[in-house]
């Protein structure tokens, strides 16, 4: 079955040259059971490696089966070693981290053989070599004894043709020595039994065959007694290891060596670590420079506001705005889309005091003043300031004690809606200048009107003539009156030259308003012509006077509610504040589904390159840190797995496939490493519900978004998947035995 023709095998090393043995000629044959005896230091064990594939050979040839093998690769070793031979080792080999059982179960694992058969196989064979009681206890507190049954039972797991046994009585007592001994030879009959022993006397009994070497070469080749040699030698039926025993090994390696586990997860949490501390400090200059653009046309750039209109343009429900008020991610939402963009201008009756600030709705205020008191009527207000400005801080009083109104960018003002400054609440941010005025919905109301007033194309039809009318103008401006009836309007007597003989009363009037989301339009009936002198009579305009009669003549004044319904005409464009800025894609991308056109109002700033700037630097920063980051973890695991080199040696002992033996390590990092990031996920939770105080992983919860988790977590995974490969080159750059003695 084998035959060594004229095989030597030679050991370099700096450049020294050391024999292992030269020129041996054997031939090897199925029942046989041959004993290899001869001092320390004579080849027989390099010999017996040899032949079991474990180690390679430099001169001559050896056939299997007839067929050459000093053409084999790597994978066709691997095939060898798995089919034909089961070795017993003088340094037994066992896993010290394993029980008994899962010793022995291993080499059925890796050879694809069912859990349930398995267990069936191995409990046999722990009975047969007295070890039954302890299969569940780990080598490392068997005696030596109890080691060597335990890599028998192994060695007899697989059924192999071939079994090689180096001293394998060597830490048995006489009776359990007798026992091996008879138990090899009935296995004899059926295989190529092959003993390197010291002792040739305990199996001088029962060997075939007896050989002697001395120096590296074969002194004796004697035959002791007669055999039955087995024809059609019967590779042992293997499968490949199935893919759950690879995850359920690779699980159990995790955690098997606590203090190599324990070195890992601090590598991988430093890869963590570093990697999400890198990377959130350019999150956050990245969000940082994404705020610093500019907009004309909005003034308000919080970056968790969106801008909603319809796709339809039409106005939004009350369903339709609760629906998007409940909306997960909705921290707030305003109707009254303008006054996110509007400042305000209030002035007092005689222009001494001025109050500017940004229009905010009552409703979003939140908590209690710090000065005065909480609005109770529709009039009152709340200002939000810094503490030390000077009528805030020290003259809040006078504020209180006047009455304003709402003025125009030309400083006109309606006195007809006072308001009252109530309450004050103080700010502690340095970088907040401005005023924030709290308004009540009908004070909003009337700027909204007014806003649709500013932004429409307002246009008159008298007399079958058309006319502009504009707020800036009296000639044919609209102006609200609660003192002219519903569907009426008054206009100047000085309009009547353009009626048929001078008479306009009873003649019809049409208002068209038309902007970029409504257009509609009003048939009114003129009913009253006004005067100079009738004007406040029928008006009742109480700053009148007949000297200021032309601020008021040309204006068509109609009835109020008449007024308002030409320009509230419903909600056309709302902003969504959501509940944090990672969200806002997310919202933009739902709400762009269904009807609505949204936009980001970061989306709308005109950046100065800045931004571009941060992403190059923070690309080619995050690259190099990782390719420093991979040689440092790959030097350091490494190291530490360097004490793993005989556990992944004698994975490929057994029989254990290169690919195999590659994806035990692959599982093994994979779960270090996804442990070490849900540690720090824990971490970041921990620190979301302020358990935890940590200033890193506090800016990486406020500036990340599931898209940098993700890519953070395939970076560390692809990084211990790779530096698994290339631990494993090194692995399997040399033969078995050559990795197992040196260090990589």
């Amino acid at each position: 079955m084998i035959r060594l023709k004229n095989v030597s095998k030679f050991y370099y090393s700096k450049g020294l040259i050391t024999t292992g043995f030269v020129k041996v000629n054997l031939d090897f044959a199925l029942g046989e059971f041959i004993a290899i005896t001869g001092e320390s230091g004579s080849g027989k064990s390099t010999l017996l490696n040899v032949i079991g594939g474990l180690d390679t050979y430099e001169e001559g040839e050896m056939y299997i089966n007839n067929l050459e093998t000093s053409h084999f690769v790597s994978k066709d070793w691997e095939n060898y070693r798995r089919e034909y031979i089961g070795n017993i080792y003088q340094n037994f080999n066992l896993i010290n981290s394993y029980t008994v059982y899962q010793n022995i179960e291993l080499v059925l694992t890796l050879n694809g053989v069912s859990k349930k058969e398995r267990r069936k196989k191995v409990l046999e064979l722990l009975k047969k070599v007295d070890l039954l009681k302890f299969r569940k206890t780990k080598v490392s507190k068997l005696s030596g004894g109890q080691k060597q049954r335990v890599a028998i039972a192994r060695a007899l797991a697989k059924d192999t043709p071939i079994i090689l046994a180096d001293e394998p009585t060597g830490n048995l007592d006489k009776k359990s020595a007798l026992g091996i001994i008879k138990l090899l030879s009935e296995i004899a009959k059926e295989k190529l039994v092959i003993v390197v022993t010291h002792n040739y006397e305990q199996v001088e009994e029962y060997v075939t065959r007896k050989i002697t070497m001395h120096d590296g070469k074969i002194l004796e080749d004697k035959k002791i007694k007669d055999y039955e040699e087995v024809e059609n030698p019967k590779k042992a039926s293997l499968k490949n290891i199935r893919f759950i025993d690879k995850i359920q090994l690779g699980f159990r390696n995790t955690f098997n060596v606590l203090p190599k586990f324990v070195l890992l997860l601090l590598v991988y949490s430093f890869i963590v670590v570093s990697l999400m501390s890198e990377y959130s400090a350019f999150k956050k200059e990245e969000y940082e420079a994404s705020k610093d653009g500019d907009n004309y046309i909005f003034s308000n750039t919080d970056d968790k506001r969106i801008i909603v209109k319809k796709k339809d343009k039409t106005s939004f429900s009350e369903e339709e705005l609760s629906k998007l008020k409940n909306y997960e991610h909705t921290d707030y939402l305003i109707e009254n889309d303008f006054l996110v963009d509007k400042y305000v201008n209030l002035v007092n009756d005689n222009n001494r005091f001025w109050v500017s600030g940004d229009a905010s709705s009552l409703d979003l205020f939140k908590g209690s003043v710090d000065v005065g008191r909480n609005p109770n009527n529709s009039n009152e207000i709340v200002i939000k300031g810094m503490r030390d400005d000077y009528y805030l801080g020290t003259k809040y009083q006078e504020l209180f004690d006047n009455t304003f109104y709402l003025s125009d960018d030309q400083g006109n003002y309606d006195k007809s809606f006072p308001i009252k400054i109530v309450g004050i609440k103080y700010i502690e941010d340095d970088s907040y200048q401005d005023y924030t005025l709290y308004l009540s919905k009908e004070i909003l109301d009337k700027m909204l009107l007014e806003e649709h007033e500013i932004n429409s194309d307002i246009t008159i039809d008298f007399m079958a003539h058309y006319y502009k009318s504009t707020r800036y103008d009296t000639n044919f401006q609209l102006v609200g009156n609660d003192n002219v009836p519903r569907g009426e309007v008054y206009i100047s007597d000085s309009l009547k030259y353009s009626c048929p003989n001078d008479y306009c009363l009873n003649a019809s009037l049409n208002v068209n308003v038309k902007n970029i989301y409504f257009d509609t339009s009003k048939d009114l009936i003129i009913s009253k012509m006004y005067t100079k002198d009738n004007i406040d009579k029928l008006l009742n305009i109480g700053d009148y006077s007949k000297d200021n009669f032309s601020n008021y003549d040309g204006a068509l004044y109609m009835n109020r509610e008449d007024y308002q319904e030409l320009f509230s005409k419903g909600i056309y464009q709302i902003s969504i504040f959501v509940d944090d800025y990672k969200n806002v894609s997310e919202v933009v991308s739902y709400l762009n589904k269904n009807n609505y056109k949204a936009i980001s109002i970061r989306d709308t700033l005109v950046s100065s390159g800045i931004l571009q700037i941060v992403k190059i630097i923070k690309t080619v920063i995050t690259l190099l840190l990782i390719i420093v980051m991979f040689f440092i973890t790959y030097f350091v695991i490494k190291i530490i797995l360097k004490s793993r080199n005989i556990y992944f040696s004698i994975i490929r002992m057994l029989g254990g496939a290169k690919k195999t033996t590659r994806d035990l390590l692959i599982i093994e990092l994979f779960f270090v490493s996804n442990i070490a990031y849900f540690i720090f996920a824990v971490a970041t939770y921990l620190q979301r519900i302020k358990i935890l105080n940590i200033g890193f992983i506090e800016t990486v919860n406020r500036y990340f978004l599931f898209k940098d988790y993700t890519l953070l977590y395939v970076i560390i995974i692809l990084m211990s998947y790779l530096i698994s490969l290339r631990y494993a080159r090194k692995l399997f750059k040399n033969s078995v035995m050559n990795t197992y003695r040196e260090e990589l």
